[in-house]
């Protein structure tokens, strides 16, 4: 099978968990650092899938790479290699795909919940073929699931895509279109990851006249971490199952 390209916008916002996800399956993929000006693919069909990470700028910004990502998004789209994108990757496959990118009623940085979209018909089926066990071993939580936050703006559903989860403070929280998901929220996060995005918080409020009850604090995200990774990581492994079940395989070559 060919590899997964992984896209990184900058460097503190690495596949995390999603690389682990992928390295006990034993499945190939191959960083592309943008950060470091490595040029987006072209061509969708070198890989077998496309996970594209987050990073602190917006979609909406005049950076030379954003319209190369979106290019490319619409390759895999119309070539049905599946792509996942985490807060801004998810921005970016809304983009592509005719969506739009607005900032967020409030901000979101850290511990949160999302639940399950409550759908009809084959809605249900989508949500449940994304969700799985998941959605039963929260049952008792009222279908909370554990997420990690840190964004200001929000995408739109693109047309034809379906919402798989929301929460109160910004609706759209994750969205599936055929094999592709796009997640407002990060499940990639590491013990490391939040330490390391920590030291930015201050940046991150310093517009804040107060902090809404969607911000927390860095030593209130270190602490829950605790608990709420696990939980976090069962919810990645269920996204991702999910998302590889689509992974494009490698053509056989022609008998000579």
């Amino acid at each position: 099978m060919k590899p997964i390209a992984i896209i990184r916008h900058t460097k503190t916002e690495g596949p995390g968990y999603f690389a682990t996800f992928l390295d006990r399956r034993s499945l190939a993929w191959q960083l592309i650092a943008v950060d470091r000006g490595h040029r987006v693919p072209a061509d969708a069909d070198a890989f077998s899938g496309i996970g594209l990470m987050g990073g602190p700028m917006s979609v909406n910004d005049r950076l030379p790479w954003i319209a190369d990502e979106c290019a490319l998004i619409r390759d895999a789209y119309a070539k049905d290699v599946p792509v996942v994108g985490h807060c801004l990757g998810g921005q970016m496959i809304s983009k592509a795909l005719g969506g739009h990118i607005t900032p967020s009623a409030t901000k979101e940085i850290g511990w949160g919940q999302a639940r399950a979209e409550d759908c009809a018909d084959g809605g249900a089926a989508i949500v449940r073929r994304w969700l799985g066990d998941v959605l039963d071993a929260h049952a008792a939580n009222d279908g909370a699931l554990d997420v990690f936050q840190w964004h200001g703006e929000t995408f739109s559903i693109p047309t034809g895509a379906q919402r798989i989860l929301s929460n109160r403070f910004c609706a759209n929280q994750a969205f599936v279109i055929g094999p592709h998901l796009a997640m407002q929220f990060h499940v990639e996060m590491t013990a490391a990851m939040i330490g390391e995005w920590c030291a930015s918080w201050p940046a991150e409020i310093g517009a804040l006249r107060l902090l809404p009850p969607t911000v927390q604090t860095p030593q209130q995200m270190l602490a829950e971490a605790q608990t709420r990774l696990a939980p976090l990581h069962r919810l990645a492994d269920q996204l991702y199952s999910a998302w590889i079940a689509g992974l494009k395989p490698s053509k056989a070559s022609p008998r000579g």
